[in-house]
This record gives C-alpha cells, structure tokens and sequence, in this order.
C-alpha cells in the first residue's frame, strides 16, 4: 500500500491536534504533516517541531513547500474571535478579531489560497472542517465582531464544491472536549439538526469523534464529494448505537453545499 502524505493545516488548534495524532496513529497509511504559525505552540503540542511546516495561510508562498508531494490536505483553520476587555457588570462582552485574521480573511480568503496552493500542488482530494449555521444570517456566531463567520465559512466551502478537486465537508455542531468512539454519529443537510433535532437531543459532537471523522473520510471513498452536518447521539441514549461503520455514514451523506 502507498502511504498518503497529508497536510493538516490549523494543527495546532484543538481539534487539528487530534487530527494530526490520529494520522500519525497509521505511519503505514500516512504520511501526516502539519502547518502552524507558531514554532512554541508546536513545541508545547507535540514536544518538537519534526513533521512541521511554518507560515500563513494569508502569504501563499509559504504554504508551497508544505504542499509539495501531498495527496490530501485537511483544512482546520478558523477565525478565533478575542474578548475586547472584561464586561463591566450588567454589559455584554464585545468581541474582535485579530489583525489579518478576520472571517473574511481567514475562513474565506485564507481557504481559497489553501484550495489553489493544492490544486497546484496536484493534490486529489481536500477535507474541510466547517461549522454547522452556515444557513442562518441570523446565528449568534455571525455576530461576534461582526465577522459573519458562518457565512464566510459558506462562501469557502461553495469555492472547494466548485474547484473541481474531490472535497469532504464536515460542518460539524458544537464542539465537545469528551473521548470519542463512543457514541452513534448522525450526518445531516441544511442545519437540518439545527431547527428540528432528532429528540430534541444536544446538536453537539466529541472533537475527538470528528477527529476520527477526518481521518476515516481519507480512507474511504465513499466520503468523496460529499458535505454534511455532524452530530452525535448522547452517550447515554438507549437508541443508540456506537458508530463503526464508517463507509455507510459516508453514504448516507450527499454532494453539494
């Protein structure tokens, strides 16, 4: 078997860290590299720098040598809203976002540089993380700093269905620091899960479980030009079952925003 050498970019973040320790979890399936900002925050995740690429996402020419040889590239890069200072009591938090790392800036502008960096590189396949909301203009992220996250977000991911490159989309629902492989994994449309929940269950997922979601979607062909939403069943609900296979989860999913 050859190896698939992959690019994580965001692995740093706290879901890309997963991502990146489970890749490397395969040494015979993968290749796995990841692409930071920050030589520290490297040091601090990982222990050292081996297997990492350094630069921005908004200076192209520093995502080339990262990108030469990769077959798939895993996007988990994202705005990171800033609280602008403490709320005085009875106010409510203001937020900002750093400079040169607004939504627009980086969920749309910095994926459409990563998108074209490995179409050029010949790259087969790319897998993106997103965030489920992306159909309401009215969610509460789309107003932190008035970024509009969701919607960039969108906007990115439209721009990698219309590349031409075979795609993976995961938006996955809010975000939970719980262990994975023990839950029933749920793949929706629209934020479907959003306005009618199965159950009225939590719309939420381990990290971990989305971790696993990526790499999976690398390994299976049936996650080829599909977008979905993520959730998870509680891990206590009796109706569920734990989520193993995978290429039939990718099934059920569909092209397409």
């Amino acid at each position: 078997m050859t190896k698939r050498r992959v690019l994580v970019t965001g692995a740093t973040g706290r879901t890309g860290t997963l991502v990146l320790q489970k890749l490397r979890q395969h040494p015979a399936q993968f290749d796995a590299v990841g692409f930071a900002r920050s030589e520290a925050k490297v040091k601090e995740q990982f222990g050292d720098v081996r297997g990492f690429f350094f630069g921005d996402i908004n200076h192209p020419f520093s995502l080339k040598p990262a990108l030469a040889g990769i077959q798939s590239l895993v996007i988990l890069t994202s705005a990171v809203p800033q609280l602008k200072a403490p709320p005085q009591p009875g106010e409510r938090p203001e937020f900002g976002f750093e400079p040169d790392g607004t939504p627009e800036e980086v969920d749309y502008i910095g994926q459409k540089h990563q998108i074209d960096a490995a179409i050029a590189a010949h790259a087969d396949h790319i897998v993106l993380v997103g965030s489920m909301g992306g159909t309401d203009e009215n969610h509460p992220l789309n107003q932190l700093g008035n970024g509009n996250i969701l919607i960039w977000k969108r906007k990115a991911e439209q721009y990698l269905i219309d590349s031409g490159i075979d795609y993976t989309i995961i938006r996955a629902g809010g975000l939970l620091d719980k262990p994975g492989g023990m839950r029933e994994l749920l793949v929706g449309k629209d934020d479907q899960f959003l306005a009618h929940p199965p159950n009225g269950i939590p719309t939420s997922i381990p990290r971990a479980d989305v971790a696993e979601v990526v790499v999976r979607a690398l390994q299976e062909p049936t996650a080829r030009n599909k977008a979905f939403d993520l959730i998870s069943k509680p891990e206590d609900d009796p109706s569920a079952s734990i989520t193993t296979d995978f290429a039939a989860l990718f099934a059920r999913a569909t092209a397409g925003l």
